[in-house]
């Protein structure tokens, strides 16, 4: 029996861990191969930049665009001309609501005055009588330190803190807005006068603010 024959017969296998261990062109098991050059070939698996989890797809975290530039950039300006254009539309909607709320406030300050002289007015009216009273007993001098002297100017004030003015005077130029000419006379009327004047209010007149009463009755003159 010879020795290889004794090897053959043994069942032990030849040890193939030392030559087989590479393959073909490359290094240790499981080791990419290399290229002619010596240089090391990438594959998909391998990290880096590009990488991809699949071969042949692009990188899921790469939001890059093909020519390197972001679409974050255009998506900030894109928010920004929007809030721009909603701030321009809104600070509109609160100058127009301002300019509404001015006009409206003028409005109702100019309607409570009118309503106010109004409900004034009316009550001047009804008390035309006892003021007519008063002038008359005024001109004679019955009111002349007596007790309804007092309760007379009372009256009068009370009238004056609500705008209530009295219109018509002796001497002053007849006008036809404020004065209602009863008589026309032949008086002597003072050094200066060039128009139709006032020399006797018969019945004075009242007004309220703007509003007239009733206008002052009177007899005038004409100079010579």
């Amino acid at each position: 029996m010879t020795e290889s024959d004794t090897h053959g017969t043994s069942g032990e296998q030849p040890d193939v861990t030392a030559t087989d261990a590479t393959g073909a062109g490359g290094d240790a098991a499981g080791t990419p191969p290399r290229g002619d050059s010596g240089e090391r070939h990438h594959s998909y698996y391998e990290g880096g930049a590009g990488a991809s989890s699949e071969p042949g797809g692009e990188d899921e975290f790469d939001h890059s665009r093909a020519d390197g530039s972001s679409t974050d950039g255009e998506g900030e300006t894109e928010a920004l001309a929007e809030e721009d254009t909603m701030a321009a539309t809104l600070l509109a909607d609160l100058q127009r609501l301002q300019a509404e709320y001015v006009n409206y406030k003028k409005r109702v300050d100019r309607d409570r005055e009118v309503i106010r002289h109004t409900a004034v007015g009316s009550v001047v009216e009804s008390l035309l009588p006892v003021l007519d009273d008063i002038h008359m007993a005024r001109q004679a001098g019955d009111l002349a330190g007596g007790p309804f002297a007092a309760i007379a100017d009372k009256l009068e004030a009370t009238l004056g803190r609500f705008g209530v003015e009295r219109v018509g005077e002796a001497g002053q130029e007849f006008d036809p807005n404020v004065h209602e000419a009863l008589m026309h006379v032949e008086a002597e009327l003072p050094e200066g006068s060039t128009g139709t004047t006032v020399v006797q209010v018969l019945q004075p007149g009242y007004r309220i603010g703007d509003r007239l009463v009733r206008a002052a009755r009177v007899s005038v003159a004409d100079p010579a």
